[in-house]
């Protein structure tokens, strides 16, 4: 009887051990068909987190390859403009990137708007509409630089106007001097100046108006400074008439003014000849040779009152000076080579007032 139930019991444990065998096995399979299906759940919500991430990082690559582009135009802008300059303004070109940095590109795009509107009025000789067209379209410009939505205008596909309208947008400038960059240039190529103030007048119309834009740019507010841009523009503006005489043609009047031939009693094509001989034509440049030596005088007098970054600004008065100084060793002939080559001393020059923030 006890073999018997000794033997059931042993049954019953080895029944008991094929049951928990096979339900083990299949909780097995349940947890690896679970754990199958965690995984495919994970794998796939992982790719899918990095397709969403993918999906969220596109705006901001499309947002960085729009600011690389805009960089790229803004650079390419900035090039062109000091391209530009350094082409048709050297002397002027030498003082600029003397400038510090944060004025430098916004100096050149001023510098390079003056250059094209100055470059519009060379065709007045032969096609006068199409010099009067030029201008029109760089006086417009202007007001489209100022406008605060220019993104449909031609504004962004003129590299010279899109570098003026992120001057601007940068710096409060005074739309006034701008203007008298275009309007002053309306003079026909032929007109001659009657009086010496006319000849001044034209002058602070073009060169006076371009530095009392960089010196906005800078943001100094002064009446002094104000004031020795005003004579330097004429000294300026007045010495590169002169230089420009034996590279006018006949059909161009000279800048000598009328009252001046009329007191020597020279023409003005003795002017355009300068002779050496020709006494009366050296009385007529040194009279005007003398106005702009008198109003870079003036301008030098203002020097220590002037901020370090507006002497910095006045560094063409440098290229000025020495251009009168070589027309004087040259008994003021227009013609003597030393004042038609280009000044090779003049980066030395501009270096050597700048370490002593002079001008």
């Amino acid at each position: 009887m006890r073999s018997n139930s000794v033997k059931w019991g042993a049954a019953l444990i080895s029944k008991n051990k094929k049951q928990m065998r096979r339900l083990l096995q299949n909780t097995n399979g349940q947890i690896l068909f679970v754990s199958q299906i965690v995984t495919r759940h994970l794998s796939s919500s992982s790719a899918s987190g990095d397709a969403i991430r993918r999906t969220q990082k596109d705006p901001r690559k499309q947002q960085q390859q729009t600011t690389n582009i805009i960089s790229r135009e803004d650079k390419f802008g900035a090039k062109y403009c000091m391209g530009l300059v350094e082409k048709y303004d050297y002397e002027n070109y030498l003082s600029t990137l003397l400038l510090p940095t944060e004025l430098r590109v916004s100096a050149f795009a001023l510098r390079a708007f003056n250059v094209e509107v100055s470059r519009s009025v060379g065709t007045q000789l032969t096609e006068p509409q199409i010099a009067k067209m030029r201008l029109k379209f760089w006086y417009d410009s202007i007001d489209k630089c100022f406008e605060s939505d220019t993104s449909k205008s031609y504004v962004k596909d003129q590299p010279v106007l899109r570098e003026l309208k992120r001057t601007v947008g940068s710096s409060k400038l005074n739309k006034l001097y701008l203007r008298r960059l275009v309007t002053a240039r309306e003079r026909a190529p032929n007109q001659a100046f009657e009086t010496l103030r006319d000849l001044e007048d034209y002058a602070d119309q073009t060169c006076s108006s371009l530095l009392h834009l960089l010196v906005q740019l800078s943001g100094v507010q002064d009446v002094q400074v104000d004031h020795a841009a005003s004579h330097l523009g004429k000294a300026q503006g007045i010495a590169m008439m002169l230089r420009a005489i034996p590279h006018a043609g006949r059909q161009q009047a000279v800048c000598v003014p009328l009252e001046v031939l009329v007191r020597h009693g020279v023409s003005q094509e003795r002017i355009l000849r300068s002779e050496r001989e020709d006494k009366g034509a050296e009385e007529c440049i040194f009279e005007v040779a003398s106005l702009a030596n008198t109003h870079l005088k003036l301008t030098r007098q203002l020097l220590p009152q002037m901020p370090r970054i507006v002497r910095k600004i006045f560094l063409p008065a440098v290229a000025t000076d020495g251009y009168l100084e070589r027309l004087r060793r040259a008994h003021f002939l227009l013609t003597h080579p030393s004042c038609i080559k280009r000044d090779s001393m003049l980066p030395a020059r501009l270096f050597w007032k700048t370490l002593f923030n002079a001008y």
